[in-house]
């Protein structure tokens, strides 16, 4: 092995930590040819995942991994939402949770790499793209193994998690949920509220928070949310609540509803 090919390989090697997946269009950028890269992987340095993606020959990748990937060199909004962050961020310690269910969000243009669509990653991806939330707005650092990566935060996943609502999350789990955010900030959350675009997930949002009795929701002002008109219906044979003009779970309106 030549200096110069030993020397490429080390820089490449620290270019990104371990647990990270390598994409070819990025490597390319850093100086990589396509012919240099399989010059790599025939000397088992590195190993093929799928076109255009590599890792680190017998490094153990996951779907964090890929993520940590899309946000760093390829540059997209891609990051674990709704309940998954909140998991990372151990805000759902009292569920009941699936370990193997993931939520991703991502802009309404955004496509995952056919690499990454491919691949098994051992968990059950649910990807959504949407634009009710501003991209950049709401998302936190998570450190996992020796990288970090961006995650909504607890207000953005809750938010997210709404969005869901009826037909990926349950309203009822959301509601225990929002009763264990003890601590959101008021202008967090008021910058989020207002930048909004859906009436739903803004009217369930204050709805819940209300009913939790947070004393941050007593400091928002929602006279600057726009709550839109008319009236918004999550199941056919629910209670309606006037205030924020949503249909929900009779038992959510119930005296006997149990507090978490």
């Amino acid at each position: 092995m030549s200096t110069d090919f030993g020397t490429k390989i080390n820089k490449l090697l620290q270019l990104q930590p371990p647990g990270v997946v390598l994409t070819s269009s990025w490597l390319k950028k850093q100086g990589y040819s396509s012919e240099l890269l399989r010059k790599y992987r025939n000397n088992h340095w590195l190993t093929k995942i799928g076109n255009g993606a590599m890792i680190r020959s017998k490094d153990a990748v996951d779907y964090l991994g890929a993520i940590c990937a899309f946000q760093q060199q390829l540059n997209l909004n891609v990051h674990p939402a709704a309940k998954t962050a909140l998991s990372l961020l151990g805000k759902t310690h009292y569920l009941e949770l699936s370990p193997g269910k993931v939520f991703l969000f991502g802009k309404s243009n955004e496509t995952l790499p056919t690499w990454f669509n491919n691949k098994k990653w051992g968990v059950e991806i649910t990807y959504v793209t949407s634009s009710f939330l501003p991209a950049e707005k709401g998302l936190v650092e998570y450190e996992h193994k020796s990288f970090k990566i961006k995650i909504a935060s607890a207000v953005r996943a809750m938010m997210e998690s709404l969005y869901l609502v009826p037909q990926e999350q349950d309203i009822l789990e959301c509601f225990q949920i929002m009763q264990g955010l003890t601590n959101l900030t008021p202008n967090t959350t008021q910058d989020l509220l207002e930048t909004c675009t859906s009436v739903k997930v803004k009217r369930l949002f204050l709805y819940l928070a209300e009913k939790s009795g947070h004393d941050w929701f007593n400091r928002l002002n929602i006279s600057r949310i726009d709550l839109g008109r008319g009236n918004r219906s999550l199941l056919s044979n629910g209670v309606y609540v006037s205030k924020y003009k949503i249909t929900v779970p009779k038992i959510m309106e119930a005296d006997e509803y149990p507090d978490v």
